[in-house]
C-alpha cells in the first residue's frame, strides 16, 4: 500500500514517530511496565524460545489451511515483530502491515520485517474499512479491557469473508502477578472468546486450546512465579526466557500437539487458545 496517507474529512496528513505513520501518538509513549530495555530482551527471548517458535508454526499453519488466498494482512500488536516475520516467510508476496500502540517496539518490527510496513495504531480505531484478507491478534486483545470494540473494528477492517485469527491466554485459574505486571485484564475462558467473537459479526471455523500437554509444568511455574521475589516476578520477559537446553527438550513436546491439531484433534485445555473466524455476511 502507499505510504502516502490523508484523511478523507479534512486532508491532513498523520503524524509520524520514529518514521512511520503514527494513528495514536498520545498512546505511544506505553506503560511503567515496559521498562527500557523490554523490546530489545523480548526480541532476544523470542528468538531462543520454543513456545513462540511453536506459536508462529501454529498461525502460520492456521492461516495457510483457512485463508490459502491470503493477499493482504493486517497484525495487530505486532511487537519486536517475531510473528510478523513468520508470516513473511509464510507468504512472502503478501502485503504485510504491522501495528504496534508503543512507539518502543517499532523499530524492532521494522528490523525483523523490512518488507512489511508498521504502523503506530490503536486497535481500537483501525483506519481501514474492508480492506484486509486476514487480521491476526496474538497474545493481545486480552490488554484491551474493550476486547468487543477491537473485534468490532477488526470485523469493519475486513474484506467480505475475510478472516480472524487469534491467540490468547486462557483459563483464569493460571492468573499470577505476571499477568498483572504485563497488564492483562482477563484470561479467557472458552466459551467467553467464542461469545464475544460470534457476537462481533463472525462464523467461528476453528477452536482449539495449545501449550496443552505442558499445561502441568505451566501451572507449576505459575505457582512457583507467585512465590518468587517480587523484582523476578515482576519482569514481564521472565515468563519468555528458556534456557537452550529446555527449550530443545520441551519443542519436540509442541511439535507433537502442532501435529495433532492439524490433524484435527481439539484440545479442551490448555495455557492458550487459538481461533479461526471468518467475517460472516451480514
Amino acid at each position: 500500500m502507499s505510504e502516502a496517507w490523508l484523511c478523507a474529512d479534512c486532508g491532513a496528513e498523520p503524524a509520524r514517530i520514529l518514521g512511520v505513520i503514527s494513528f495514536a501518538p498520545a498512546e505511544a509513549v506505553g506503560h511503567p511496565a515496559y521498562r527500557d530495555g523490554y523490546f530489545a530482551d523480548l526480541a532476544a527471548a523470542e528468538a531462543g524460545s520454543f513456545w513462540y517458535q511453536a506459536r508462529n508454526e501454529l498461525i502460520t499453519w492456521a492461516v495457510k489451511h483457512h485463508f490459502p488466498d491470503l493477499k493482504t494482512f493486517l497484525e495487530i500488536g505486532c511487537g519486536t515483530g517475531y510473528a510478523l516475520s513468520g508470516m513473511r516467510a509464510a507468504f512472502p508476496s503478501a502485503e504485510l502491515i504491522g501495528s504496534e500502540i508503543i512507539a518502543a517496539g517499532i523499530e524492532f518490527a521494522q528490523r525483523r520485517v523490512p518488507s512489511a510496513q508498521i504502523l503506530q495504531m490503536d486497535a481500537r480505531q483501525i483506519p481501514f474499512s474492508d480492506h484486509f484478507d486476514v487480521i491476526g491478534a496474538f497474545d493481545v486483545i486480552e490488554h484491551i479491557e474493550e476486547d468487543t470494540d477491537v473485534l468490532a473494528e477488526v470485523r469493519r477492517a475486513l474484506r467480505p469473508g475475510g478472516g480472524l485469527v487469534l491467540a490468547v491466554p486462557q483459563h483464569p485459574a493460571l492468573w499470577s502477578p505476571h499477568d498483572e505486571y504485563t497488564r492483562h485484564v482477563r484470561r479467557y475462558t472458552s466459551s467467553e472468546l467464542r461469545r464475544k467473537v460470534e457476537a462481533a459479526g463472525f462464523e467461528v471455523l476453528r477452536t482449539t486450546s495449545f501449550v496443552s500437554l505442558l499445561l502441568p509444568m505451566m501451572f507449576m511455574a505459575r505457582l512457583r512465579m507467585r512465590m518468587t521475589d517480587p523484582l523476578v516476578r515482576k519482569d514481564p520477559v521472565n515468563a519468555a526466557r528458556v534456557s537452550r537446553p529446555v527449550s530443545l527438550a520441551l519443542a519436540p513436546v509442541m511439535a507433537i500437539e502442532s501435529a495433532l491439531i492439524r490433524a484435527g484433534v481439539s484440545f479442551p485445555v490448555g495455557g492458550s487458545r487459538l481461533m479461526v473466524a471468518r467475517k460472516a455476511a451480514v
